[in-house]
């Protein structure tokens, strides 16, 4: 399947007023932010070096073409959190961003990609060592271009300690996650589940899907 645009490496100016919340401090306030694809599938925000104050800098590591650092405001330190590039941006993850004053979570909108939810009558069975996590005829189907399609459960026909999964073995990390806030356009996912399918054994109408690639 060819790779929609836009290709990794593309950038492009965010048109939009950003700001970056951590430790109780704006540490960037800016309206010259970039919206950068490091891979196809969505993009990060860059911010020019002097958006961000040094002093919130701490314990640097040198790279090959960056610096990494250690961001500290107060009493809050996210380690390894600030890349510092040669060629005077960089890239930052921290606690909250806000476009305009809509707080978001995780990483900006692609702008170029579509989100379509449909109701469906499936049934949908997930396990994972043999184990069903969640059952369900009433998932929701998220189509996004260029993505597989993911399947969002109802909380309540989900097994799961939510990101992170409980069994006899052990715990297992990182297999499910929720929106606290999905963006408009992804509304009807709240209060649903999903899991990464590439970690679990998925069964639709009693037939075991092929796992994508991890």
């Amino acid at each position: 399947m060819p790779v929609p645009f836009p290709h990794a490496g593309y950038s492009e100016d965010a048109q939009r007023h950003v700001r970056v919340l951590f430790g109780g401090e704006y540490i960037i306030d800016t309206h010259k932010a970039k919206l950068v694809w490091e891979h196809p599938y969505y993009p990060y925000y860059y911010f020019h070096s002097s958006d961000l104050s040094e002093r919130f800098l701490r314990n640097p590591k040198h790279g090959e073409k960056y610096m990494i650092y250690d961001l500290i405001v107060a009493d809050r330190t996210a380690e390894e959190a600030v890349t510092v590039y040669t060629e005077g941006d960089f890239k930052n993850l921290v606690d909250a961003w806000l476009e305009e004053d809509e707080e978001i979570y995780i990483h900006p909108k692609d702008p170029y990609k579509r989100i379509d939810i449909r109701q469906s009558s499936h049934h949908v069975r997930i396990e994972i060592d043999g184990i069903e996590l969640a059952n369900t005829t009433k998932p929701r189907l998220l189509f996004e271009t260029g993505l597989p399609v993911r399947t969002y459960i109802p909380k309540g026909d989900g097994i799961a300690n939510y990101y992170d999964v409980n069994l006899p073995s052990g715990k297992k990390k990182g297999l499910v996650w929720w929106y606290r806030a999905p963006f408009p356009e992804s509304v009807e996912i709240k209060g649903y589940i999903a899991f990464y399918d590439e970690k679990v054994d998925v069964f639709v109408d009693g037939k075991k899907v092929e796992r994508p690639n991890a």
